[in-house]
């Protein structure tokens, strides 16, 4: 946050006397013009001081006041041809919830979000709306300035926090029973997307999760500072009501595999969402030394198992003084922010571009300054360095510079000769991504993929299987929740069609 770090009080009260006057002129039966809501200042999320919240878990950012959230939906221009929807991989009927939140009936604004999305208090949490709907809001446009669009997001959360704090979340209605089975590999995002949809049309569905706690992604990969527990598995508590049945410690393919599923358990379609856990690692020297870890372990380590909490954890956690991570991305971030709540003196990011290139969230990475974290720009390490005993100590990092941009857009990173230099560390996790685990397509015969272990799948999400679909990290990659939820929906809606 720039400058003095306000209050939600300070923040909301300071939203009521700009909310006020305009209140009273719609009282009045006039209408707001577009120049009116033009000259609404965007409002500013509150959140915890930096030096208070780099050492603890709890959520960073707290959510928008009342008073904020009404001021922050009388900025939208309520455009006809509605560009965010466009920018949205699920097709929330944004201008029409914000519309509900400018009369103040925030419960009618969640249930038209609820349409097409039943997890709008993590979406409104973790989605990159920035590249997403705020990426297409006019408001946003006019103004020449990403960060002044509608903050489409905060209002997402802010509706499903108050229906969630105020009693008043409902169970989406189910259609009669239809007697077909519908089998979902993964609680992740994509997976809890098609178990809903397919359960509002009377399937009977069963979600197989390998861990011992529901959720994917959004449990394991997402730190509590950024998406509090508690609310994934109240929104996984909204699907038991709906019917659906939730098995967890099962392993598709090892308990049981995609074909017993359907041959000999009776489902009648098979959606797969196992998301993507194997870890990408740099391939240099030294990277089995103790204390190079992947992120995909650590961030397990410290979510799932709470390894922040030392009397409450199911699982040690490797110390650090100095702790380096090396990547850009959102999952960098969260590695690199976690690590100094455990405890670390020093973290930093080595990245071989720029910040201008970095695919993290904007918001995260000035969270990730703002705590204290340093960025290395221009940096790859070429080799880990150990003492006697095996551990980690240091890396030699290998200094970059910017050339032509590469097929995504951004500049490549070219090596400078003969600039290596020595970094000291005690820690070293990889965030480079990850990739789908080959588990699935080992154990399931004629199941096509690509190289690089994604199941290969058609617009519909069908994959070379009869009654198989698959969507979300395993088709992906690593990608983001709400991706993830878009391929979910059209996997329900090809899978529905198919029962029906």
């Amino acid at each position: 946050m720039n400058g003095e770090t306000k209050t939600l009080h300070q923040l909301d009260d300071e939203a009521r006397i700009l909310l006020t006057p305009i209140l009273e002129r719609k009282a009045r039966g006039e209408s707001l013009t577009a120049r009116d809501r033009i000259a609404i200042p965007a409002q500013e999320m509150p959140a915890q001081a930096p030096e208070i919240r780099n050492k603890n878990v709890a959520e960073v950012a707290l959510g928008y006041g009342e008073n904020q959230a009404r001021l922050e939906a009388e900025r939208c221009l309520g455009c006809k041809n509605q560009p965010c929807v466009k920018g949205c991989p699920v097709q929330v009927p944004i201008p029409r919830f914000i519309a509900e939140i400018q009369k103040g009936d925030f419960k009618a604004a969640v249930d038209v979000i609820k349409e097409t999305n039943l997890l709008p208090a993590v979406c409104g949490r973790v989605c990159p709306q920035e590249k997403q709907c705020q990426a297409e809001c006019t408001l946003g446009k006019s103004l020449k300035n990403i960060e002044k669009a509608v903050a489409i997001g905060r209002l997402e959360r802010y509706v499903a926090d108050w229906e969630r704090a105020n009693g008043k979340v409902t169970t989406p209605a189910v259609k009669g029973r239809t007697g077909k089975k519908v089998a979902v590999i993964g609680s992740g995002p994509a997976g809890l997307t098609v178990a809903a949809d397919t359960a509002r049309e009377g399937h009977e569905v069963s979600i197989f999760e390998a861990f011992h706690k529901s959720g994917g992604v959004m449990i394991y990969g997402i730190p509590e500072f950024r998406l509090p527990k508690s609310i994934v598995q109240a929104e996984v508590e909204t699907l038991k009501k709906m019917g659906v049945r939730l098995a967890t410690n099962f392993l598709v393919g090892r308990t049981r595999t995609v074909r017993e599923l359907l041959d000999e358990d009776g489902y009648d379609a098979v959606f797969i969402g196992a998301g993507a856990g194997l870890p990408k690692f740099l391939g240099c020297p030294g990277e089995n030394l103790v204390g190079v870890v992947s992120a995909n372990e650590y961030l397990t380590r410290a979510n799932l198992m709470k390894a922040y909490d030392p009397a409450q954890a199911a699982t040690p956690m490797y110390r650090s003084r100095i702790a380096a991570v090396i990547g850009g991305g959102n999952v960098a971030m969260d590695a690199a922010r976690m690590a100094l709540r455990l405890g670390a003196e020093q973290v930093h990011v080595i990245y071989r571009r720029t910040r201008e290139e970095m695919p993290a969230r904007a918001e995260e990475v000035e969270h990730a300054l703002e705590e204290g974290i340093v960025f290395n720009f221009l940096r790859n390490p070429t080799r880990f360095l150990g003492d006697d005993q095996g551990r980690v100590i240091s890396m030699e990092l290998l200094k970059y510079e910017l050339g032509e941009s590469d097929a995504s857009g951004r500049r490549s990173p070219v090596a400078v000769p003969g600039s290596q230099y020595t970094f000291d560390c005690d820690t070293v996790i990889v965030a480079l991504g990850n990739e789908s685990n080959p588990l699935l397509t080992r154990t399931t015969a004629n199941l096509s993929a690509d190289k690089r272990g994604r199941i290969i799948v058609d617009e519909t999400q069908k994959t070379s299987l009869s009654r198989v679909y698959a969507g979300g990290d395993i088709v992906l990659g690593a990608a983001t929740v709400i991706l993830a939820m878009g391929e979910g929906r059209r996997a329900a809606q090809a899978i529905n069609a198919l029962l029906k």
